[in-house]
């Protein structure tokens, strides 16, 4: 599983950054446009709002279980939660929880 696990961590970065950086090139750093292209439809709406919940409940989940089980570095996965999105901070946390999880 933590080969399979790394390799999702991998995917959840190469895939979203596949689609995001060529608009950030196009558009540069311009939050309005971000923000109008982010919101410009109910199905963007409905996709983002989706996100943002998983992104919570998954930062809490890390968080939580992270200490409880002694995961080392569980941080690095909340870190990728909130630099790249769920698609790398789950797999990537547990990744973490196979391979880094303190044997008692």
């Amino acid at each position: 599983m933590k080969v399979f696990y790394l390799l999702l961590t991998i995917l959840g970065v190469v895939l979203p950054y596949g689609a995001f950086l060529p608009w950030l090139f196009e558009k540069g750093v311009d939050l309005p446009a971000f923000l109008n292209a982010a919101i410009a439809n109910p199905i963007s709406v409905f996709a983002w709002l989706d996100v943002l919940v998983s992104a919570v409940t998954l930062l809490a989940f890390i968080l939580v279980d992270g200490r409880r089980n002694g995961v080392k570095y569980y941080g690095l996965a909340m870190v990728g939660t909130l630099t790249v999105g769920v698609s790398c901070g789950l797999p990537l946390y547990l990744f973490l929880r196979e391979k880094l999880v303190v044997k008692e």
